[in-house]
């Protein structure tokens, strides 16, 4: 009985945890992040380097889509093509989607709404993403049946407080080949159960009506089209699902790896809440507590990830748009040494990518 009731689903206005204790930290730091900004001139939105980056992100995905559905003259070309579409594609997962997504790419709130819909472009849904990730994941990091991120269900235990299964002892071999089909079952599966449970793993979320589920029909048209509808003018169902297939599973690697590496990891806490359905420290400790930076002296990955390597700085200022980052980073770090609490980073990919594995074996065991 006890876990008939635990899978059940919760209603997202219902059982809300709190955050307790003193928050003098959280405004000291948003005192001297808002201080840096005045004093350097810069805007936290409306960056000429995002809108730049922009270009070059969306430019490199219609090339790479053109090229290899229409020009694509042999199976390497076509190979390499859709490894580059795979690449483009998490790119605007990563800097425009994400960004806008959080209201952190432009002050104008139709800009941030139709650069949210890009991840519609490429086959994900920006209704869904708005609750599972910028208001589940963001409000409990790492709190199991509350931050569905870290729920995998039987595939894989990435929490204490998750069941055991006997398979998970292998849990560091197998998730690695897996986390390619994220996007796949994005794309075929997962968006519209969560539309049709209106659930998001154990959390209810508003069901979309109106200009919202038109919003999530026509997305799926338009990437329906894309990636199957117009290829199988050109091409067999074969080489387009093989293509298809290699830009997924490309796609779907980069944006499991970004997570795991700031939160599923070693360094990482996994709270849980107490009976009365409170978590005993602020919600910004919570957030350091929880999250892990990880390559932060290279640029390239920077570029890449769209600053998620700084992945807590964007926790703790989410609006803040991921160009100014590094730079934020140094008042972030100096304010959470000056006052005690954790500053956690893996200097590298290499070493965030070992901490994860280790995380994984100790899991399963």
């Amino acid at each position: 009985m006890a876990d008939a009731v635990r899978d059940q689903p919760v209603d997202a206005r219902e059982n809300r945890l709190k955050f307790s204790g003193d928050n003098t930290f959280h405004r000291e730091l948003r005192r001297r992040v808002d201080t840096y900004f005045k004093r350097n001139g810069h805007k936290q939105r409306d960056n000429a380097r995002m809108y730049l980056k922009t270009t070059i992100i969306l430019v490199s995905f219609v090339a790479s889509y053109v090229l290899l559905v229409f020009f694509a003259a042999n199976w390497w070309q076509g190979l390499f093509l859709s490894a580059v579409l795979g690449v483009a594609t998490a790119q605007i997962g990563f800097n425009i989607q994400h960004d806008a997504g959080h209201h952190a790419y432009s002050e104008r709130r139709s800009v941030n709404k139709w650069m949210a819909r890009t991840l519609d472009m490429v086959g994900g849904s920006s209704y869904i993403w708005h609750w599972k990730h910028a208001h589940f994941h963001h409000t409990y990091v790492n709190i199991d049946d509350y931050d569905s991120d870290i729920s995998l269900g039987w595939l894989a235990r990435l929490s204490p407080q998750q069941k055991r299964y006997w398979h998970h002892r292998w849990q560091h071999i197998y998730l690695w080949l897996l986390y390619g089909f994220t996007v796949i079952s994005w794309h075929l599966h997962d968006d519209f159960r969560d539309i049709l449970t209106a659930t998001i793993g154990k959390r209810k979320m508003p069901r979309p009506r109106g200009k919202d589920l038109m919003g999530f029909i026509l997305g799926k048209v338009v990437f329906f089209t894309l990636a199957f509808g117009l290829p199988l003018v050109f091409h067999s169902i074969g080489v387009v699902l093989l293509y298809y297939a290699v830009v997924t599973m490309v796609t779907g690697l980069q944006l499991a790896l970004v997570f795991q590496l700031a939160h599923a990891v070693e360094e990482a806490s996994f709270p849980s809440p107490d009976e009365s359905g409170r978590i005993d420290t602020p919600w910004a400790i919570h957030q350091l507590e929880t999250t892990v930076n990880f390559s932060p002296d290279n640029k390239l990955v920077t570029w890449l990830v769209g600053g998620l390597n700084f992945q807590i700085e964007h926790h703790l200022f989410p609006r803040i748009c991921h160009v100014h980052y590094p730079a934020i980073s140094r008042v972030v770090e100096t304010t959470c040494r000056e006052y005690g609490v954790p500053y956690q980073t893996n200097r590298s990919f290499g070493a965030g990518i070992a901490s994860h594995y280790r995380w994984l074996r100790q899991m399963g065991r």
